[in-house]
Parts: C-alpha cells; sequence; structure tokens
C-alpha cells in the first residue's frame, strides 16, 4: 500500500475511535439522544474506516494467476460497505430517537457537551479535506467515500449541536428533532455512495468527456487515420479501454503492430487507465 494512503486510512480509524469515545461520554453525561446518535455514527465510521483499511491494502495487491487484472475491485467493495453500514445506523437512529420521544426525558447541557460538537466538526473538516485530497491523488473510491462521509460528519454534529443548544435554551423537542435529521443525512449519503460504488462495481462507462480524451490520446499518433470503436469500462476503480484504430492497408504486419503498442502506450498515461487493449483495422 502507498505509504501516503495507508496514513490516511490509518488516521481516519484513530480520528473517528477518538471522536466516539468524546461523543459517547458526553452522550451518557447528558441523556441527549442528538448527542448519542452522533457517537452511534462515529461507531460507524470506525467499522467503515477499517473495512477501507483493509480494502485499499487488498486493492495495491500486484496482479496474479487468480487476478490477471489486479485487486482494485477491492475498493468500491469498501465504498460498498460504508453505505450498507450507513443506512442500518441511520434507520437506528430513527428507532432511537422515537423511543426517545415516547419515552420523554430532560436532557443536561453543560459547556463540556456543548463543545463536542464543535470539536467534532472542525476535526471531520479537516479529515474530509485531507481524504479527499489524497483520494484524488490515487483515484481510491474508498478514500473519496470516506471524504464524504467526513463532510457529512459536519452536518450531523451541527445538528447535533443545534439539538442540544435548543434543550438547554429550554426546547427540549429540538434534541430527537435533531436526532431525526441526523438519520435521514446519514440514509441519504449512504444512499449516494452505494449508488457510485455499485456503478464501479457493475462495470459502469466512464464519463463522455475521458472517453473523448481517450480516443484523442489515440488519434495523436501518427499513423493512425481514424477510431472505429472506442468502448471503456471500470474494473474496480480504474478503467479499461477497447478501441480499434484504422491504419494503411499497405503497412507490415510489424509497422501495424508498432503503431497499435504506440497507441496502448498514448492511451495507458491517462492516469485513470489502467489497460487498453487496442485492434488494428488496415483500411
Amino acid at each position: 500500500m502507498n505509504p501516503i494512503a495507508f496514513r490516511a486510512t490509518l488516521l481516519n480509524i484513530i480520528g473517528n475511535t477518538a471522536l466516539f469515545i468524546l461523543k459517547l461520554v458526553a452522550g451518557l453525561m447528558s441523556g441527549s439522544i442528538a448527542i448519542i446518535s452522533d457517537a452511534l455514527n462515529s461507531l460507524n465510521d470506525i467499522a467503515a474506516s477499517i473495512a477501507t483499511f483493509i480494502c485499499v491494502k487488498i486493492s495495491h495487491k500486484q496482479a496474479d494467476d487468480g487476478h490477471p487484472f489486479g485487486h482494485s475491485r477491492a475498493e468500491p467493495i469498501a465504498g460498498l460497505i460504508v453505505a450498507i453500514l450507513a443506512g442500518i445506523l441511520g434507520f437506528e437512529v430513527i428507532r432511537e430517537a422515537t423511543e426517545k420521544v415516547i419515552a420523554g426525558g430532560t436532557v443536561r447541557v453543560d459547556l463540556f457537551t456543548l463543545a463536542v460538537p464543535v470539536v467534532t466538526m472542525v476535526a471531520k473538516g479537516a479529515m474530509s479535506w485531507h481524504f479527499k485530497r489524497v483520494g484524488k491523488m490515487f483515484n481510491s473510491p474508498a478514500l473519496k467515500a470516506t471524504a464524504t462521509d467526513s463532510l457529512m460528519d459536519v452536518f450531523v454534529s451541527l445538528a447535533a449541536l443545534v439539538g442540544i443548544a435548543g434543550a438547554w435554551l429550554g426546547y427540549g423537542l429540538l434534541d430527537p428533532i435533531a436526532a431525526y435529521a441526523i438519520s435521514l443525512w446519514i440514509i441519504y449519503t449512504g444512499y449516494k455512495i452505494g449508488m457510485e460504488n455499485i456503478a464501479y462495481l457493475m462495470g459502469q462507462s466512464p464519463a463522455p468527456e475521458l472517453l473523448e480524451d481517450i480516443k484523442a490520446a489515440a488519434l495523436s499518433v501518427s499513423g493512425v487515420k481514424a477510431i472505429n470503436t472506442a468502448r471503456a469500462h471500470y474494473v474496480g476503480n480504474y478503467i479499461h479501454v477497447e478501441i480499434h484504430v484504422e491504419v494503411d492497408k499497405d503497412l507490415s504486419t510489424l509497422e501495424s503492430h508498432a503503431i497499435g503498442k504506440t497507441v496502448e502506450r498514448s492511451m495507458e498515461r491517462i492516469p485513470s487507465l489502467d489497460k487498453a487493449f487496442v485492434h488494428i483495422d488496415p483500411v
């Protein structure tokens, strides 16, 4: 695993564990369902970050006889695990909030309780920026999903802050209302992350703009007259391309082969493209 990606995933585990402990203490001390819901969200993040760590490590393994195109599909699996856990957690928060409304009870708010969501927002904002930067650097859907999840946590903690601040000011119903808002946001984000990573696993085509860049790379090679067919799909978080290029029919097999290899190398310089399969059409 790349050292930068390794440090990012390790930071995710340590950061989420520290925030979970902080929120759990504050939630149990205050009796706030919003803070406890936020703590459960961090518990979900711990499980997801461990899954991300494992899958990112697997995805960087070299190709072998059983996996001739590498292990890159492991990363979208990690993103899918994040999505599933987020959905489960979201519905669990709804259940907890409903029980809180039915049972009633008061929330004991002090400066420590109010400070916990603020600390969380600052920490998660910084983590989101870092994971987004590293995710783009290595084209990692797992780290990109983690960045989105961390950004989501900023808004989750903001909702928790509104809930406990409302309870502090005498509006106790704001606490479970904040918990409901947190749950809906968690479910929505889980859905968004899930659909993105399902697309990777299903071999979705890349964006049309990227396909045009791939064609342009092929046409830039001397000897290529035109392109007949260009098809691309994701294998994990990287792209495989099948392209048919037209060359002069009077060229020798050796010359046509050399053009094909040059086209292959030209396209594979595109960072997100892992493998190009070039077919020569004589015209």
